[in-house]
């Protein structure tokens, strides 16, 4: 079953747009403006010399960051670390990361220990804590001018703080939260929660608009940059070109959708099978096996890349609506993004390794390994010099990107 909600034309500010999305069905609302065993007394003579604190000193300092690969880390996937920063005060898995849009010095982590950290890039120094979560931080992100820094954990609790004075400004309960993001030119936070609310806030004010939802689950959403409409269908992500004349929705049934955004409709339609060579499987098992995960728009050519569960990466020819690349990983696709500037995508995975490809030619440019677990998150700088990565291995890292073409 398929529903569309449309708004009216944009004001004097920049329109905010929420897309809300649940289970079968799905509704775009359009709204304004992470040698031999030693006797007892022997062991005992030997405990006497050992100084605990000096062996956790070298495993990390106060910071909360090494910059050597360390043993025992969670996870099996052993290997070369090319980070050149480890930041490592988080305990358990981390959820998202998030760069400050004005300098990229910059970076937010939140994880499952219930924990948001602030921290420096260049060195791993931890600046502050984001306390106060009882719950798995999965969202967090600055503000558009890096003054203020927004968390949210799965129960709804959001927080927002002053960069400069590392001090709590906001703070508000809402229900299960599905996703956070602060409009692109205003302090103004957006989220949507499993009820299938939308709330906006004006920070740190707390003014407060809710735009009830049809009792179902507002999965994702984005802030467009202009007053556009949607498009209906079961979605997993969805991105919008740099005018916001187009928007690419990916789908937990294996499609991902182009759509004018001037007329609401469906204009092209990729589908998995034109993808990869899948076994023969019933339409629920294709479904659930082969997902897209995330996609995304080149801002030079008329690209756009499709990241699947199966490990592939798609490159469609927006002009002609054909299949132009296939690059295979080893395992599946977590996130993908476009290099601002060129035709250069970067994709992360389950493998725990980042990749680099030249989207004209499908070649792999790169990659970046060091992480011991699969990445869950990751972001670019702007001028594309450092990623920064998540993982299950409780870890967040910073790679330096160095590429033979510049």
């Amino acid at each position: 079953m398929e529903s569309e909600s449309e708004s009216g034309a944009a004001a004097d500010t920049p329109p905010l747009e929420t897309l809300s999305f649940h289970g079968d069905e799905e509704i775009i609302e359009v709204v304004e403006l992470d040698p031999g065993p030693p006797d007892p007394d022997d062991l005992a003579q030997e405990m006497e010399d050992v100084d605990f604190e000096e062996e956790e000193e070298e495993e990390g300092n106060e910071e909360g960051w090494v910059l050597e690969p360390q043993e025992g880390v969670v996870g099996s996937m052993e290997g070369p670390d090319d980070s050149e920063v480890t930041f490592a005060l988080h305990s358990a898995s981390v959820f998202c990361v998030s760069l400050d849009p004005k300098t990229n010095t910059l970076a937010v982590t939140g994880g499952e220990d219930d924990k948001a950290f602030v921290w420096r890039l260049s060195d791993g120094e931890l600046l502050f804590e984001c306390a106060g979560h009882k719950d798995s931080v999965t969202c967090a992100g600055f503000s558009h001018d890096s003054t203020l820094v927004a968390t949210g954990d799965m129960s709804g609790l959001l927080k927002v703080w002053q960069v400069d004075t590392k001090e709590e400004v906001w703070s508000f309960e809402a229900g299960d939260l599905e996703w956070m993001e602060w409009h692109p030119r205003a302090p103004v936070l957006l989220a949507g929660t499993a009820d299938g609310n939308t709330w906006m806030w004006k920070v740190p004010n707390g003014d407060c608009k809710t735009f009830q939802g049809p009792n179902c689950p507002a999965t994702c959403g984005r802030v467009l940059p202009d007053g556009t409409e949607g498009h209906q269908g079961p979605l997993t992500c969805v991105a919008a070109n740099q005018d916001g004349s187009l928007i690419l929705t990916g789908s937990v049934d294996c499609q991902a959708k182009l759509v004018s955004a001037t007329t609401g409709k469906v204009v092209g339609v990729f589908r998995p099978e034109t993808v990869a060579s899948q076994p023969s499987l019933g339409e629920g098992e294709e479904s659930e096996s082969n997902s897209v995960e995330s996609l995304g728009f080149c801002s030079v050519m008329p690209l756009a890349a499709v990241g699947y569960l199966d490990g592939t990466l798609a490159i469609y020819d927006l002009a002609t609506q054909t299949l132009r690349h296939q690059c295979q990983h080893q395992s599946g696709i977590v996130q993908l993004l476009w290099e601002a500037g060129t035709a250069v995508v970067y994709t992360c995975s389950l493998d725990g390794i980042v990749r680099l490809w030249d989207a004209r030619t499908g070649r792999l440019l790169t990659d970046y390994r060091g992480h011991t677990a699969e990445i869950l998150d990751f972001a670019l700088s702007k001028d594309a010099s450092l990623v920064v990565t998540t993982s299950g291995d409780h870890k967040a890292k910073v790679f330096c990107v160095q590429r033979p073409d510049r």
